[in-house]
């Protein structure tokens, strides 16, 4: 039979099953030989978004349905597990609205929060992926009743990873006998594929050993995946109490200079520890 006299067929069948009501057993077997089921198979898994602190894992299912008429999400049974622990599983956020002999996505998002995953947020992060898996059912609803599907897929996620952050050569400004006024270029880089929010990155400054003040670049936004972000922040160095780093702001040349903060992404704060030998530019 071709589709078209079949889908005729259907929606005769349908309507005189209607019309008969729940006691002709005959019409009912028609109209259930004359359906076709829906076709339900996994698409793809994608980070909606993420940050150091967690991310949301999209699911994506698409549902096929051969049918001359529209159909309707009725039930929905789901978990989400990451490495081992099951994490807040969300619902479809539109349901699902089946057209006539065409294809809908069927969304699943799940937010997995790293703390909840690792008691060391910073050992989580090091890693490359993730582990996750599915499990659990959705019901249709058809003209011959509930159908259900089950959902089940394993797979792994990008892990977020903390960007790199690291000095270019400095320039000094302003030099007199009491101090001087040093430009730091930073140069933030985000190693992974996706956007990742920076909050502000912070801390104290050493100048060859010295003291020399706190750096702080403010909130830095959204890093786009793969992109960097280039800065400069200035500091007022005062020789009286950073002396040891005052030959080699006076003369220019190298000086190992060190940063002992924190970068800020979601609500996750991960410590930075970066030591350079740098020139010193006039």
């Amino acid at each position: 039979m071709n589709p078209k006299n079949r889908s005729l067929l259907l929606l005769a069948t349908l309507g005189l099953a209607l019309l008969a009501g729940p006691g002709c057993a005959s019409l009912k077997r028609m109209a259930k030989n004359a359906f076709q089921k829906p076709r339900l198979s996994f698409k793809t898994a994608r980070l909606a978004q993420a940050s150091l602190a967690d991310a949301t894992v999209d699911l994506v299912y698409q549902v096929d349905n051969p049918n001359p008429l529209g159909l309707n999400l009725a039930s929905i049974d789901y978990a989400f597990f990451v490495e081992g622990k099951q994490v807040v599983a969300g619902t479809p956020p539109k349901g699902l609205s089946l057209p006539a002999r065409g294809k809908a996505d069927l969304v699943f998002p799940a937010n997995v929060k790293f703390a909840d995953i690792a008691p060391v947020v910073q050992t989580f992060l090091n890693q490359d992926t993730a582990r996750y898996k599915a499990q659990g059912s959705i019901g249709i609803q058809t003209p011959i009743g509930v159908l259900r599907f089950p959902l089940e897929h394993e797979g792994t996620f990008e892990v977020p990873k903390v960007p790199q952050v690291q000095f270019e050569s400095p320039r000094i400004s302003n030099v007199t006998l009491q101090g001087a006024t040093v430009e730091f270029p930073l140069t933030v880089r985000n190693r992974n594929s996706f956007p990742l929010p920076v909050g502000g990155i912070s801390g104290a400054l050493k100048v060859a050993g010295a003291n020399v003040g706190n750096l702080s670049t403010g909130d830095l936004g959204l890093l786009e995946g793969s992109g960097s972000r280039q800065l400069t922040l200035p500091l007022k160095i005062n020789f009286l109490s950073a002396a040891a780093a005052a030959n080699a702001l006076r003369s220019g040349g190298n000086a190992q200079v060190k940063l002992e903060g924190q970068l800020i992404s979601g609500s996750q704060k991960v410590p930075l520890d970066i030591s350079q030998l740098l020139n010193f530019r006039r």
